[in-house]
């Protein structure tokens, strides 16, 4: 009996030029697209005239979405599964999709569409060395925030490597600095691959002061080497 194909799609961070020859292949061969966020989806499938059904898939996304990929797979159709940036499962949904089909679809192939992800755009071009490093994706919000940041004290692979939101950047930079001093070096990589992209080195003391108002918009990439 033959099975279909459950692709994990890496999609741009920004830039829609960023998107692989190969992904833009398997979306528009699939029979459907499983989407963290739709109308980002459809912006993409949009813009390069994909016309596959989209559907919600998102972490919050009950086994419904599961059972639908499971069934055009057994099927033997093709499912793409995309995040709204980057690549599915780091620090983004996809992996309790991957787990329900490799459990209860194990006949179906699994294949990555690797691309862009921000972390290692980020180190890319962050000057320091990244033969190893510690990711650790978005802090807590609330429950464990406080653990999370004494805990790196005690990480000895380095760099570290966080994301953050707009929205708590400055509160992270204040829980790094009580961590590790107010002089500690941190490179932040802001907007990568979009039109105000930056990439800055300084202390924390001086990224608490220059990120504010237009500087502190967009997704941030935290590198403490």
């Amino acid at each position: 009996m033959n099975y279909g194909t459950l692709y994990i799609v890496a999609t741009p961070i920004g830039n829609l030029k960023d998107i692989t020859l190969r992904a833009l292949e398997v979306m528009k061969l699939a029979r459907l697209i499983l989407a963290e966020d739709t109308r980002v989806t459809k912006k993409l499938c949009a813009h390069y005239g994909i016309t596959a059904p989209i559907e919600r898939c998102d972490g919050h996304a009950g086994v419904g979405a599961f059972r639908r990929a499971k069934e055009l797979l057994a099927d033997a159709r093709s499912v793409v599964f995309v995040t709204d940036a980057g690549t599915p499962g780091i620090s983004d949904p996809g992996s309790r999709l991957v787990e329900f089909i490799r459990i209860e679809l194990p006949e179906a192939l699994i294949v990555a569409v690797p691309g862009p992800s921000a972390v290692t755009a980020a180190l890319s071009i962050a000057g320091t060395s990244a033969d190893q490093f510690t990711f650790l994706g978005y802090p807590p919000h609330r429950k464990g925030r406080q653990t999370f940041f004494n805990d790196l004290l005690v990480i000895r692979v380095r760099p570290l490597v966080l994301y953050e939101s707009p929205h708590r950047v400055q509160k992270t930079f204040d829980d790094l600095a009580r961590v590790f001093g107010v002089d500690t070096k941190i490179t932040v990589a802001r907007e990568l691959t979009k039109v105000y992209e930056e990439v800055w080195s300084g202390t924390l003391n001086e990224a608490s002061e220059r990120f504010v108002k237009e500087k502190g918009k967009g997704e941030f990439v935290l590198i403490l080497p």
